[in-house]
């Protein structure tokens, strides 16, 4: 008998598209590979094939992790943009203010207290 294994989150399991890879792999990929390869056709002449192909595979990086990384779901720039969010955008330290239930009620007690004594005549100190 077959046996095929079903994961129980469902959420998880990606359709693939082409060659086993998704979309958004295949779509990176393929602008890796059209920043990379010109490049490494252009500095081939002047700096040889070694450092032309270092050159390549250092702009291709990029491309490549934006495929493929992803942490708790997150693509790359998801976990970019709340980054910079937290570190550039956001202030540093952030206030802890709570509102006391119970000392707006004592406020609005004692509010009531001096404008009772001020209508009937009495001054409040």
């Amino acid at each position: 008998m077959a046996y095929v294994p079903v994961p129980k989150d469902l959420t998880r399991v990606k359709t693939k598209f082409l060659f086993n890879l998704t979309k958004r792999q295949v779509f990176c990929f393929g602008l890796g590979a059209l920043v990379g390869v010109p490049l490494f056709f252009v500095t081939k002449d002047t700096m040889g094939s070694s450092m032309a192909a270092l050159i390549m595979i250092a702009a291709m990086m990029p491309f490549f992790m934006f495929a493929i990384y992803e942490q708790h779901g997150q693509p790359l720039e998801v976990l970019l943009q709340h980054y910079i969010q937290t570190r550039f955008v956001r202030p540093r330290t952030r206030v802890y203010q709570t509102e006391n239930f119970y000392a707006t009620i004592d406020q609005n007690i004692r509010t009531r207290r001096e404008v009772k004594k001020i209508l009937h005549g009495k001054s409040p100190h």
